[in-house]
């Protein structure tokens, strides 16, 4: 017996209606585009290209008379969702996927840049982000000026008629330290340059940099937005125009494309992600006040505990103080190594965000390329530990740092 022909479902809300509601509601319900058979759960296009009902729709498609799909390289229906989604939360006119948080940075940076301009960039980076910035761009003839992101003279001293883009990242990776967003954002603006933001360690959860001035915000998807260590992902959030103007012909041209079976992970990622960084942040800001006081911890780094240097401003940009805690374990690197070998439930991995607690030693991994003096510039010691607090209950980490500790 043949099926009836499906009917496209009538949305319930509009866009604007979701716009509207709660942030927890938007990640469910945002951006939904549902096939003529009504699915419930959001459908995944595997598919590369599209077909065309006449040659004349074909002509309009990539003339951009018609808004329909092309080639899954450009856009594809799950990315769309996902895109959409995310662009609710996050207050954004629009939002690009790329295939991973490092695709993301460096499209958002070159897709503006031109040989002759110069980025200022704060210098507490993740590793591949100082990389793209000081070995990556000058190679294109795009010069830069690194610079202590805590202090927004350095940022006004460091312009030059030829700046184009800010760029930052707050919390920064792995030292945690604030950087005011919108103190940098009145800057850039004064000198006519962009603001970049990386996003990941805060989430949209717990900051929105758009609201704070900035241009641009960027995001590893891998880490909080998947949450449970599946697939890669990056996402760019911006203006109508500067996509116009700059980022889509240049993802459409180079091609670092979010594949449609990962944007669809991290939209059903996306649903659960408030629930996830509140149990996660709860968990880490216990976790901080309990190594505080333990002996063999020489100094411990979390944005809303009251010996954070920057405290006062986290509080002030910030709506929590994030899923991370990092921590200086006595006796350098063979204390901390000493103490990562003896965890049980936290285990040791470069990644984070994730819903198991994940621990590294950034000396020796995320930032292993740096001479010891630039470690040390950017606050990152050899005893120095990073944990990313998952879903475990919090007395079980808790008792699993006290027992590695005793090994120190």
């Amino acid at each position: 017996m043949n099926a009836p022909t499906p009917k496209l479902p009538e949305p319930k809300l509009s866009p604007a209606e979701i716009a509207g509601l709660r942030p927890d509601t938007r990640l469910v319900h945002g951006g939904i585009l549902r096939s003529p058979y009504g699915e419930t759960a959001e459908a995944l296009y595997l598919t590369q290209g599209y077909v065309y009902e006449t040659a004349e729709q074909a002509e309009a498609r990539f003339k951009g008379d018609d808004p329909g799909f092309i080639y899954t390289r450009y856009s594809n229906p799950t990315n769309a969702m996902f895109e959409e989604r995310l662009a609710l939360l996050e207050g954004a006119e629009v939002a690009r996927s790329t295939a991973s948080g490092m695709a993301a940075v460096t499209a958002a940076l070159l897709c503006q840049l031109r040989a002759g301009d110069h980025v200022v960039a704060a210098r507490a980076l993740f590793g591949s982000c100082r990389y793209v910035v000081e070995e990556l761009l000058p190679r294109f003839g795009i010069a830069s000026t690194l610079v202590d992101g805590t202090d927004l003279a350095a940022w006004e001293a460091a312009v030059r008629p030829e700046t184009k883009v800010f760029f930052l990242e707050s919390p920064t990776n792995p030292t945690l330290e604030i950087i005011d967003i919108a103190g940098v954002a009145a800057i850039s603006k004064a000198a006519g340059a962009l603001l970049v933001v990386d996003n990941v360690f805060a989430t949209p959860m717990l900051q929105s940099p758009l609201a704070l001035g900035a241009d641009i915000v960027v995001y590893s998807a891998t880490k909080h937005i998947d949450g449970q260590g599946r697939c890669l992902a990056g996402v760019v959030l911006c203006s109508q125009q500067f996509l116009t103007d700059h980022l889509q012909t240049f993802l459409r041209q180079t091609g670092p494309s979010c594949a449609p079976f990962n944007a669809w992970v991290m939209l059903k990622g996306l649903e659960t992600l408030p629930l996830r960084v509140e149990r996660m942040q709860a968990s880490a800001a216990a976790l901080a006040d309990r190594l505080a006081g333990e002996e063999k911890i020489a100094k411990v780094i979390y944005p809303f505990r009251d010996d954070h240097p920057q405290h006062a401003l986290a509080k002030r940009q910030m709506r929590g103080g994030g899923t991370l805690v990092t921590f200086e374990v006595e006796g350098g690197k063979a204390g901390a190594f000493r103490f990562l070998n003896a965890l049980k439930v936290a285990r040791i991995s470069n990644n984070l965000g994730d819903a198991k607690s994940l621990v590294t030693h950034p000396a020796t991994t995320t930032h292993q390329r740096f001479t010891p003096d630039a470690r040390a510039e950017m606050g990152i010691s050899d005893g120095m530990v990073r944990l990313s607090v998952g879903l475990e209950h919090v007395e079980d980490l808790a008792d699993d740092l006290t027992r590695a500790l005793a090994a120190v």
